[in-house]
């Protein structure tokens, strides 16, 4: 999850070459939001066309395109149902296709992810649910019953109209409380670690969760607030990790095990709540 980063997650401490990630409008929603740190540039080189790949349900259009800066395969879906396999610099493209093959469960699985992220409402109005820390909580009516203002969870706000779609304001008051909350847990873990930390700022990323500069600056997501605390802990604790090591070798993991023990369930939390970046 470092500056610069894609936005991938492979698995945790994996050292197999092959990463899978799924792209959807542009916003990476990988197998689960994982490490974060690798740098892929944009791919160069001049794409396949015309290849297909066979799936249960029927054929997809596949995409090979050579990346000299790649380390690894890279296997992305993409929103539009076409799937795109970057192939590295020692790497054959008979190997991306056997790469995209080997992983085609992945993919049909990942297809009706989309599907289903796709049927859900765009709109928060009244009586919606939405996920605030953690839990599924309804938008409701004030408790008085006046239009001007609506509660969800523990929070409360007011509204310009409660019979309009409320997810702009929402939003921007779900920011204003990561703003408030996230900093000084920062800071707190920062202390607790014995790290130096920059300025730490709290953004609007449509591809990742949070990123460490090598300069020591932190930037947040303002969703990690929609989260359960141990797993906005955990990218915290991920990215100060990369204080220490600013890459996701074995010995980041293992400072992460070390800081973080419930890492792996909060992965497992973050690979099944990824299109909360669409």
């Amino acid at each position: 999850m470092s500056e610069g980063s894609l936005k991938e997650y492979p698995s945790i401490g994996n050292t197999n070459r092959e990463t899978l990630d799924l792209i959807a409008n542009g916003e990476c929603t990988s197998l689960t939001e994982r490490v974060q740190s690798e740098f892929h540039p944009k791919p160069v080189g001049h794409p396949t066309a015309g290849e297909a790949l066979a799936l249960a349900g029927g054929q997809i259009p596949l995409t090979l395109i050579r990346n000299p800066r790649a380390r690894r395969y890279i296997l992305r879906l993409h929103q539009d149902g076409h799937a795109r396999v970057t192939i590295p610099r020692s790497g054959s493209a008979s190997e991306a296709r056997r790469f995209a093959e080997r992983n085609k469960a992945w993919i049909e699985g990942q297809l009706q992810r989309l599907a289903s992220v796709s049927n859900r409402p765009n709109e928060w109005r009244v009586g919606t649910e939405i996920l605030f820390r953690g839990e599924a909580v309804k938008v409701e009516v004030s408790i008085n019953g006046e239009c001007s203002s609506v509660r969800f969870g523990s929070e409360a706000l007011k509204v310009t109209d409660c019979a309009a779609d409320l997810r702009g304001e929402i939003e921007r008051h779900l920011w204003k409380l990561a703003a408030k909350e996230l900093p000084p847990r920062v800071l707190e873990f920062a202390a607790r670690h014995q790290l130096q930390v920059g300025p730490v700022s709290v953004r609007n990323q449509r591809s990742r969760w949070g990123s460490c500069s090598r300069r020591g600056t932190i930037s947040l997501n303002w969703r990690l607030v929609q989260a359960p605390r141990f797993v906005s802990d955990y990218i915290i604790v991920h990215e100060l990790m990369h204080l220490r090591q600013m890459n996701h070798s074995p010995r980041f993991w293992t400072e992460v095990a070390r800081a973080f023990p419930m890492y792996q369930a909060a992965e497992h939390w973050l690979k099944h709540h990824a299109s909360l970046l669409r």
